[in-house]
């Protein structure tokens, strides 16, 4: 009878073996998240970055709560944007998402 059942475990490889089985699986779910989830996540904010670090006074932008302006001033963690011929909001460039779809296109036709 024990020779029956140390013949079972041994077929089915063992405690050790399913601990790499669920160590293999678990590093598969890690890479599919990272690749997935992670690492897209890190180039759109390494672009959008980009984008802030490029803004500069005239441009014409759209903020993530929708309102379209031209920047005015940029501070250190701000920006001032000109939404009306007197009215002046001041943003987080964070709140910064786009240029304006038209602006971009007349930018690039002028260069």
């Amino acid at each position: 009878m024990i020779d029956i059942a140390y013949a079972q475990q041994s077929a089915q490889g063992g405690p050790a073996g399913a601990f790499f089985v669920q160590l293999i699986f678990l590093i598969g779910i890690f890479a599919i998240f990272y690749f997935l989830i992670i690492r897209p996540q890190q180039k759109a904010r390494k672009k959008h970055q980009e984008f802030l670090a490029q803004l500069k006074r005239g441009d014409k932008v759209i903020t993530s709560g929708g309102i379209w302006g031209t920047v005015v001033d940029i501070g250190e963690d701000t920006i001032t944007l000109k939404v009306d011929a007197n009215t002046k909001i001041t943003f987080t460039k964070d709140a910064i998402i786009s240029y304006q779809p038209k602006a971009k296109e007349e930018k690039t036709e002028k260069e």
